[in-house]
């Protein structure tokens, strides 16, 4: 009876806290934010300046009393006090666009193989920005769970959710995760690559939000159509600007080393798991999510390699989001999907 009164007095939000971008869906309106994960601080008065894509656009710019920090490291909270606050804007903003009475029902998608202790840290979050109550789902669940995989079946579906900071690999059958793998291989230690090999060949320093420019710009893993960009930075030899033309050949080869442990990483799932899981995932393929699905000929290069078919799920940046409205839609049949509630979390 209480539940039929909140739902009519309060809010339902989703969010994918990611460490590149964190999408809100709220209930009824679909996914109504998606901004950058970066908080802008005064250091001087240690107040916020500015959240997602306005402090964004200050990394690398800013004076020496002002920060533009970015408090999710590898899908991991670094910065409690900033995820906090970052959290609160973003469901205020939500709350805001559709306004009850009642604080809002929350659900966050957290990398899966999470600790009890990274876990109580998001909780505590939430609660703290305003959250009535807090909902924790492992991503691969909620990317399998928006992109509407059978998951609930006796049939073993294969997801890769190659995010910001870590890429998810998750065997799933009967609504729960047979077995799971969590890289640290994924947007922005390709980024990272792009940096070291510019300096390394090029003797140029480039920033991070060059380098995730020139990946989205030319990056791909398989020879295609020759492309190139002018990339802009900090001449190593002379302290001087310079520009340098750089192509897709280029871009392949400063993210090759990390693509093949990001294959040797599905190659050690695919040989852990039971063979009629195997068995399934080899007629059913292996679908890709997140902004890292986006590189292109990543699933050619996969399907090559493993001789298992490759999907890209349609607008795969946002499937964890839509995944969470799905869950929030009839939450009462998805607990088993949860990771806790609240009274399972450990004690603090």
């Amino acid at each position: 009876m209480f539940e039929k009164f909140y739902k009519l007095i309060s809010n339902d939000i989703g969010i994918d806290l990611g460490t590149s971008n964190t999408l809100v869906y709220l209930k009824g309106h679909g996914i109504v934010i998606n901004e950058p994960s970066v908080v802008a601080v005064n250091m001087k008065t240690n107040q916020i300046l500015a959240i997602g894509a306005k402090a964004k656009e200050m990394l690398g710019r800013t004076p020496g009393h002002i920060k533009a920090i970015r408090p999710l490291v590898d899908g991991v909270i670094s910065d409690f006090e900033i995820t906090e606050e970052m959290l609160s804007y973003l469901i205020n903003k939500a709350d805001k666009m559709s306004k009850k009475l009642a604080r809002p029902r929350v659900l966050i998608g957290v990398p899966s193989g999470t600790t009890n202790v990274e876990t109580r840290a998001v909780y505590d979050a939430a609660r703290s920005a305003g959250a009535r109550e807090v909902f924790l789902v492992e991503e691969p669940i909620a990317a399998a769970i928006g992109i509407r995989l059978p998951i609930k079946d006796p049939i073993g579906s294969m997801i890769m959710d190659i995010g910001g900071g870590t890429t998810d690999i998750a065997v799933i059958s009967l609504g729960g995760i047979v077995k799971s793998k969590n890289l640290k291989i994924a947007g922005d230690k390709l980024n990272n690559d792009i940096i070291t090999y510019m300096r390394d060949e090029f003797k140029i320093l480039i920033g991070e939000r060059t380098a995730e420019m020139v990946k989205i710009a030319i990056g791909s893993v398989i020879p295609g159509e020759y492309m190139e960009t002018k990339v802009h930075g900090r001449d190593l030899l002379t302290g001087l600007p310079r520009e340098v033309v750089v192509t897709d050949s280029n871009i392949r080869e400063a993210m090759s080393f990390s693509i093949k442990e990001l294959i040797g990483g599905v190659k050690d799932m695919l040989e852990t798991i039971p063979p009629e899981i195997l068995s399934d995932i080899m007629h059913g393929g292996i679908t890709l999510s997140g902004g890292g699905a986006l590189i292109s000929g990543l699933d050619q290069l996969l399907q090559n390699v493993l001789k298992i078919p490759v999907y890209v799920v349609e607008d795969p940046l946002s499937a964890v989001a839509r995944g969470t409205g799905v869950i929030l839609d009839d939450i009462a049949s998805c607990r088993e999907v949860l990771i806790s509630n609240q009274d399972e979390l450990p004690p603090r």
